[in-house]
């Protein structure tokens, strides 16, 4: 396994190694959980790849629900198709962009040739061409210097993506960035169109929805700066995330849990300030051994079958999130 990083290869260098996996008689597919970052490095991929394989489709495990994802998707007329209805074995290489095969139960058995991102390095995988970079704000920051060392200028499109993954990822550089999101972010400025980026921003949340929050401002439990909520069933997960970014607002809260039922899973959003907490830490410590848990300083999640904490969908409250959580804190 190779796992490069911004000193140890030069962008060429880095290319060059992307570029010799593939031939060019390979149907190439790139998965993804589908989000904003996901989503504009797999096009940043097929644009990689355009003149060098036979084909090159997108897939994801994820439905996509949120507004502003699904808006993305039509606006910049991004191709992807679910991963459920593709056959693994009509791809003769696979690349695993913004994501680890750790992260989630769909992706351990997947052999991967190609894997990109910017989360924390997990284990008990190989790829021919590794590049994880944890230092990164974004992933398509690291998809923008393969673009540059190709000498391949983006579309307006492409370049809109990648502007609006960065944005997003690094939350208009709140959080954690690198100087290279900074240099990445400038370079797509000026080719990017904004009122795209405005369009997509605009569309977040369906009326349905704020129920979800109703809830969440009624079942929240504050104690020593940290704020728990469960809000039961959901429908998609996203919900959580909204919920959790928009409890983290909160000035007197220093940690953020979130958790909700979606199938038979739990799954838990965490938020801090990642200055001397480590919300990525936090989710391995906690959930690590009986689930999928990582994340960033400042915010992580896990998933974990309801089946493994030995508990029923309706046995888990707010009360049970608190006491998983405390005892790690």
């Amino acid at each position: 396994m190779r796992y490069s990083t911004v000193a140890a290869n030069s962008a060429r260098e880095r290319l060059r190694q992307f570029w010799d996996v593939f031939q060019k008689d390979d149907d190439v597919l790139v998965i993804i959980n589908a989000d904003p970052d996901a989503l504009a490095c797999a096009m940043a991929a097929k644009r990689l790849l355009r003149y060098r394989v036979k084909s090159i489709i997108i897939g994801y495990p994820n439905e996509v629900r949120r507004l502003s994802n699904i808006a993305m998707m039509d606006l910049l007329r991004i191709q992807a198709e679910r991963l459920q209805t593709l056959k693994l074995n009509d791809y003769t290489k696979k690349v695993m962009i913004d994501s680890q095969p750790a992260h989630l139960p769909v992706f351990e058995n997947i052999q991967f040739d190609v894997i990109i991102d910017h989360h924390p390095l997990t284990n008990g995988w190989k790829a021919s061409h590794v590049d994880i970079r944890p230092d990164y704000g974004s992933a398509s920051s690291i998809m923008v210097e393969y673009l540059r060392a190709a000498e391949l200028k983006p579309s307006v499109y492409l370049a809109t993506a990648l502007f609006y993954a960065i944005k997003v990822d690094t939350h208009n550089f709140e959080k954690k960035a690198c100087i290279a999101d900074a240099i990445s972010f400038r370079y797509l400025f000026d080719i990017a169109n904004q009122n795209l980026v405005r369009k997509i921003e605009l569309s977040e949340l369906r009326l349905s929805e704020l129920a979800y929050f109703k809830t969440a401002l009624a079942e929240m439990k504050v104690s020593k700066g940290r704020l728990y909520v469960h809000v039961g069933r959901v429908r998609s997960p996203d919900i959580l995330v909204m919920i959790a970014d928009f409890f983290n607002q909160v000035n007197e809260v220093s940690w953020v849990f979130v958790s909700g039922i979606h199938g038979e899973r739990l799954v838990v959003i965490f938020r801090c300030d990642g200055y001397k907490r480590n919300a990525g830490k936090l989710a391995v410590k906690i959930f690590g051994n009986s689930g999928y848990a990582g994340g960033h300083r400042e915010a992580a999640r896990a998933e974990v079958a309801l089946k493994n904490l030995d508990l029923q969908a309706n046995d888990f409250t707010t009360v049970t999130l608190k006491k998983l959580t405390t005892k790690h804190l």
